[in-house]
């Protein structure tokens, strides 16, 4: 299985919820691969950095260090991505929903990977049709 992590997963990971480590880390032991889009990576050291969270930054660092050390892989977002996401965009606009641009990204990628989206977010991404999502806090 593949997963994709959105930011608040991570967030929850690094501040240690109990339900999101427990995910993360039977994940991890099962061996399926766990990928952060590099708009995902973005917010995260983006915020990292405004938070001055060394001890988180250093978790985050080590999780995404190259395989075979680091459970997560950081993967561009490639050419297809943009086309995949404007179709959403347009999608959504026309039923009358509304999705964050980084979150229409972060769906994009997984269309584009057939990939599950990992999030405790899901009201925000429930309206994208084929977007298969999990949520480790239930």
């Amino acid at each position: 299985m593949v997963y994709v992590l959105d930011a608040n997963v991570i967030i929850n990971y690094l501040k240690k919820d109990a339900s999101v480590t427990k995910g993360f880390d039977y994940s991890v032991h099962e061996g399926h691969r766990l990928i952060i889009p590099r708009v995902v990576d973005y917010e995260i050291c983006r915020g990292l950095d405004m938070s001055l969270a060394s001890r988180k930054a250093a978790i985050y660092k080590d999780m995404t260090r190259p395989i075979p050390f680091g459970q997560c892989v950081v993967v561009d977002m490639g050419e297809k991505i943009w086309g995949i996401a404007k179709n959403i965009y347009v999608s959504l606009y026309k039923k009358g929903f509304t999705v964050g641009e980084i979150d229409i990204l972060i769906a994009a990628f997984c269309l584009c990977h057939d990939c599950d989206l990992v999030t405790s977010n899901t009201k925000d991404f429930a309206n994208i049709d084929g977007l298969r999502l999990t949520d480790w806090k239930n």
